[in-house]
C-alpha cells in the first residue's frame, strides 16, 4: 500500500508548473474579481425568490413580478460574468443602475409595501450597487490603456 502520511512537497517544483500557471492566467482572463460572480449570482437567485420567501405574493403582485425580472436579470449579469467577462464587466455600471431602482422601487411598483418588503429591497439593492462598483473598479482596472 502507497504510504499517503508523508508530507508532499511544494508545488513550485512540478516540472509543469510554468504551463500551470500560465492556463490558470488564460482561464481567470486576467481579471480580479473572480469571487465576485458567485456572490452576484446568489443576490439575483434572491432577489427572484424574495416575494416567496418573505411572503408577499398575494399582498404586492406588482413587485413579485418586478423582482422575479431584476433578479432574473442579476443572475444573467453574473452568469455574463463569468462566461465573457472581457465583453461583460463593461455592464458592471449597469447592475449598479439596477441596485439603486431596486432601491427605490417598493414605492414606485408597490402598493403600500410593508417594512420586510422595503428591508428587502434595500438589501438587495445596496448589495447590488456595492457588488456593481466592485466589478466596474476591477474591470477599470484590468483594462489596458491606449
Amino acid at each position: 500500500m502507497a504510504d499517503v502520511s508523508r508530507t508532499r512537497g511544494d508545488i513550485t517544483t512540478h516540472p509543469d508548473v510554468g504551463e500551470m500557471r500560465d492556463r490558470y492566467a488564460r482561464m481567470l482572463g486576467g481579471r480580479d474579481v473572480a469571487l465576485v460572480d458567485g456572490p452576484v449570482f446568489l443576490l439575483g437567485l434572491y432577489c427572484a425568490a424574495s416575494p416567496w420567501i418573505l411572503h408577499f405574493t398575494t399582498s404586492q403582485p406588482a413587485l413579485v413580478t418586478h423582482n422575479l425580472i431584476m433578479g432574473i436579470a442579476i443572475g444573467l449579469l453574473a452568469l455574463g460574468f463569468t462566461r465573457a467577462p472581457e465583453r461583460m464587466y463593461g455592464l458592471s455600471w449597469a447592475m449598479s443602475a439596477i441596485g439603486v431602482w431596486l432601491i427605490i422601487s417598493p414605492w414606485i411598483v408597490g402598493e403600500s409595501p410593508d417594512a420586510g418588503v422595503i428591508v428587502s429591497n434595500i438589501i438587495i439593492g445596496g448589495l447590488a450597487v456595492v457588488l456593481g462598483f466592485v466589478c466596474a473598479a476591477a474591470s477599470a482596472k484590468s483594462t489596458p490603456k491606449a
